[in-house]
């Protein structure tokens, strides 16, 4: 796929290589135990999935349902990596064509694949360790990773990491383990029950991967920007100048005691891939952004609805999951999180959970499933966090 005289211009083989070489070990199981688990995972699976329906309202549409693995780590980096060059290859096709098929454009690419696959598999294996499950939705099917036959499909939950994080809690684990699959197995309900909203996803991200500049120098330079507004350090050119990077980058209100950089402007708390956007592809991603927001807290809200009837510790689970997320880990980590936009992340749970909160109660579950009636229905970003203009604007009354 996509290469330049037969070279890669992402070295998928690398990135898995090298993701699986510096994943950390998962916790120490023995093959019995891990067996149990397996097959515990898998049963909680099909339990959640009938309780998720009952609460929701939301059935499977026929043809759409998909499988549920179990997986370890490196099976989680093999399943993302399929799914990066399934939705990147649009991009990395307009690529191929702005470089060229030259001797120096074949020597540019076999390096620069080698490099980005190093830094995907970087990126992976940091991931890896923390992912406890995931809804996979742009990979293509495979014999190891099977998928739904239409679109691919599949829920993964990553086994050793679940395990992990029910030891450091200290929590039952057989609860645990159920109480991860009602979030997760939301998450396939709403793709399987609804089934435009994967391919509205993907063609909003095409549109974002469409207005990428391509040049490489250019997105370097972003990238090398980026780098320094985080580390308060600056580059001649810009320093010297005044000019920022790129415009319109830091447009927008600022919360109160954010650090500004070299150059008098801030990071505003974002991430990497925040600070290399064009104006166009920050509109597409505060899209997407309140799409995800929905899901995230959907999930949330449907786990904290279910969980009390048929998880019977599971306000213990819940107060000691939301410490951990709020304490997060070691300063290292910290940094990657906010350089990764992990910490938006979080943000979502918490202004999806409202929302889906507020519309419930207003308008009952029945009201809110509206939001699943066309892409139009979705919230915008701002009634993510006003949730009654959504309500006005979904359930407004027929004019006469």
């Amino acid at each position: 796929m996509t290469s330049i005289g037969g070279v890669e211009m992402v070295d998928w083989k690398l990135a898995v290589a090298t993701a699986s070489r510096l994943a950390r070990p998962g916790p120490e199981i023995g093959r019995e135990e891990a067996r149990e688990v397996v097959a515990e995972l898998r049963a909680h699976a099909a339990a959640a999935e009938e309780h998720v329906r009952a609460f929701t309202g939301m059935t499977t549409a026929e043809g759409h349902d998909t499988p549920v693995l179990v997986v370890d780590r490196p099976g989680w980096i093999e399943a993302n990596v399929a799914g990066f060059r399934s939705l990147l290859k649009p991009l990395m096709t307009k690529m191929r064509a702005r470089r060229g098929s030259g001797p120096a454009g074949v020597i540019t690419g076999a390096v620069g694949g080698k490099v980005t696959g190093v830094e995907l598999g970087v990126l992976l294996s940091f991931l890896s360790s923390r992912v406890l499950g995931q809804y996979e939705t742009f990979a293509p099917a495979t014999r190891e990773l099977p998928g739904a036959p239409k679109d691919g499909g599949r829920l993964l939950l990553v086994a050793p990491n679940i395990v992990h994080v029910e030891r450091e809690l200290g929590v039952d684990p057989h609860d645990f383990r159920l109480w991860v699959c009602l979030h997760e197995e939301t998450h396939r309900t709403q793709f399987t029950a609804v089934p435009w909203l994967r391919d509205h996803l993907e063609a909003e991200i095409q549109a974002f991967l469409a207005e990428t500049d391509v040049d490489a120098g250019t997105l370097l330079e972003r990238l090398s920007d980026a780098v320094q507004a985080f580390t308060g350090g600056r580059r001649g050119d810009s320093a010297t100048t005044g000019t920022e990077a790129e415009p319109g980058a830091r447009s927008g209100a600022h919360p109160t005691g954010s650090a500004p950089d070299a150059r008098g402007g801030d990071t505003d708390g974002r991430s990497l891939i925040d600070l290399v956007q064009t104006p166009a592809q920050r509109e597409i991603l505060a899209r997407v952004t309140a799409v995800m927001s929905l899901l995230e807290g959907h999930a949330d809200y449907v786990m904290d609805g279910v969980g009390p009837r048929i998880v019977p510790t599971v306000v213990e689970i819940r107060e000691k999951f939301q410490r951990r997320r709020a304490a997060g880990a070691n300063r290292l980590d910290q940094i990657l999180r906010r350089l990764l936009g992990l910490d938006a992340k979080l943000r979502q749970y918490r202004d999806g959970e409202r929302f889906v909160r507020a519309v419930v109660d207003e308008v009952g579950m029945e009201g809110f499933n509206r939001v699943w009636t066309s892409p139009n229905t979705l919230p915008t970003a701002a009634e993510i966090t006003r949730p009654a203009e959504w309500i006005a604007r979904v359930h407004r009354s027929p004019e006469p």
